[in-house]
């Protein structure tokens, strides 16, 4: 079995204007130049994903968001792009993942532009959803394209590398755009931006991104891809919900055992299907397996420290959006840097090394994050996110790869989706777990401040601010003492798993597969 791959007759040369059959092994000329329509693709949903939340004060004002409102328009887009990935992955690699990359373009343009003209929270959740299934069909496209055009080995490394650092990028540049937008515009800038580069990747996608396609012809497992939807739906609702509902609440604990009953239910039907979305014989691959537990890892690590990271450069430092999210530039610049690093030292030593020193380094980030204080200024911050981050990008684009390399050419897109979904998981569990801890902490140190009514660190900053004078001081010092006392313990969780991670590395991706041991297509039930 194989992959189809050829350019858009269109647009191909005269000696490459017939369809490619059989095995992907001619080289794709133009195959760099699709790269950047691939990591631009890619770099507007990253993007959305942060630029958001700096618009989230404007929204109260001017929508008159209520706190769970503005809850779901950042949840609503995370929510629909965790429950369809999955599904997405494998309609691309049914009917075309150069489909499914327009597709995913398109929907989210039109979620970006209904997002810009929406009137009340409840259409602008919507539009947001629909932003989300979009980013659902484009994330995985992207990569399994990757896959599809660079078949030399090193080359593929080499550009998953880079497709790992634009990821990484795009998350410091949302919170500083969106800044600088807001500044200088209304709030609908912050959709109507991704409406040209949307269209530059569409017009540009039409010429230089090739036809790919599975070669298998099998139906699609549309009752694995219903149990699969409403699997990711309620396990990811119920992480967003549980810091408000409790962690084991009858709510919280309720809908863990609906999600896992439905999780169960789709391996089951997976485990018999003759043509399943989701082949499991995947899992019983130790590269495979041990690569998604580590981007879990990592982005659990990443998500939960950015999330406190932001709100003490804001909330006690006193940055601005904007300032805040120029501050975070060196972060993400260590994170671009070394994720082609990482790349570059899988091809000469495999994929362990990498991997585990990045994981290591990331760990020691979070230990040095941890020994803050509420005396700790930008400095202390900025060094312990640059050594995260350069962990991050150190390990991710290596884990992706090792990931990606085990996967037959026909589940280049079924398999992505499982490497985003394991992306998207960690990065929800980690401002989950990482926020309810660090809320904790904070709300029982803050509880004989003002009879408890100072529930959040926003709060008790803002009526630090208000007050002023000696006790306005006095406030201030207790906010950043609670918050920075309970952001520290958070970390240290992050550092646990991720010291886990290390040795997941070291016992599951030490091997490196010769070209004897290529992934087998998968085979009929």
């Amino acid at each position: 079995m194989s992959t189809t791959l050829a350019l858009p007759a269109s647009a191909a040369p005269p000696q490459a204007q017939t369809r490619t059959a059989g095995p992907a092994t001619s080289t794709h000329t133009r195959r760099w130049y699709t790269l950047g329509v691939l990591c631009l693709s890619l770099l507007v949903i990253v993007v959305d994903s942060t630029i958001v939340n700096v618009a989230l004060p404007t929204f109260a004002r001017d929508l008159h968001a209520s706190t769970s409102g503005l809850q779901w328009i950042v949840d609503a887009y995370t929510l629909t792009f965790a429950a369809l990935l999955l599904l997405a992955g494998a309609i691309a690699d049914r009917y075309g993942r150069h489909y499914a990359l327009a597709g995913g373009l398109a929907l989210f343009a039109a979620g970006s532009l209904g997002a810009a003209f929406t009137q009340t929270t409840a259409e602008l959740i919507t539009a947001r959803a629909v932003m989300g299934i979009g980013g659902a069909f484009i994330m995985p496209a992207t990569l399994s394209i990757i896959t599809a055009v660079f078949t030399d080995p090193a080359e593929r490394l080499k550009a998953i590398g880079l497709w790992s650092a634009v990821s990484g990028l795009g998350v410091a540049i949302g919170p500083v755009a969106g800044g600088w937008l807001l500044a200088h515009f209304s709030w609908d800038s912050i959709f109507l931006v991704n409406l040209p580069i949307v269209a530059v990747a569409l017009v540009a996608g039409r010429w230089l991104v090739p036809a790919s396609r599975s070669s298998r012809s099998d139906r699609l497992d549309l009752t694995g891809a219903v149990l699969s939807v409403a699997a990711f739906t309620i396990l990811t609702y119920t992480i967003i919900e549980a810091p408000a509902n409790g962690w084991l609440s009858a709510t919280t604990l309720g809908l863990a055992a609906a999600s896992i009953a439905l999780l169960a239910g789709f391996v089951a039907w997976e485990a018999r299907s003759d043509h399943p979305m989701l082949p499991l014989h995947l899992f019983r691959n130790p590269r495979f397996t041990g690569a998604g537990a580590t981007i879990t890892v990592l982005f659990f690590a990443l998500s939960g420290a950015v999330f406190v990271n932001s709100q003490i450069l804001q909330f006690l430092l006193g940055y601005s959006p904007l300032a805040a999210g120029v501050r975070a530039l060196p972060s993400a610049a260590a994170l671009a840097v070394f994720s082609p690093l990482g790349a570059s030292l899988a091809k000469r030593a495999g994929a362990a090394a990498p991997v585990a020193l990045g994981l290591a380094a990331v760990t020691a980030g979070l230990v040095l994050f941890a020994t803050a204080s509420a005396a700790s200024g930008y400095g202390h911050y900025v060094v312990a996110m640059v050594i995260i981050c350069a962990g991050i990008g150190l390990a991710m684009s290596a884990a992706t790869s090792a990931s990606m390399q085990e996967l037959p050419p026909t589940m280049a897109g079924v398999g992505s989706a499982v490497n985003d979904t394991t992306r998207n998981m960690g990065s929800v569990l980690g401002v989950a777990v990482v926020g309810s801890i660090t809320a904790s902490v904070f709300a029982g140190r803050m509880a004989h401040v003002a009879h408890g009514t100072l529930g959040s660190v926003g709060v008790a900053a803002a009526a630090a601010h208000h007050v002023g004078g000696a006790y306005g001081t006095a406030l201030l010092h207790q906010t950043a003492s609670a918050f920075v006392a309970g952001a520290d313990r958070a970390v240290l969780v992050g550092a646990i798993a991720t010291l886990a991670g290390v040795v997941i590395a070291f016992r599951t991706l030490r091997t490196r597969r010769t070209a004897a041991q290529a992934p087998a297509e998968p085979t009929r039930g």
